[in-house]
């Protein structure tokens, strides 16, 4: 099995429309990377970021909605 890592440095990210100025809890995901997601936490941006099969996000926020 082999690891793949996506190069996050140049990323666009996009805040939960969830968020509000209050610093609740927030996540930022990013669409620029095909077939995953990858999402950190958006209140320490510069924390570890967690790189989710697009399929699975996708069946995870239908199931959220």
């Amino acid at each position: 099995m082999q690891s793949r890592r996506a190069d996050l440095t140049f990323a666009s990210w996009r805040k939960s429309s969830y968020s509000n100025s209050d610093g609740g809890q927030c996540v930022e995901v990013s669409d620029d990377f095909p077939g995953v997601v990858p999402v950190r936490d958006s209140k320490r941006p510069e924390g570890p970021t967690v790189v989710f099969d697009a399929s699975a996000w996708s069946a995870f926020i239908s199931d959220v909605r």
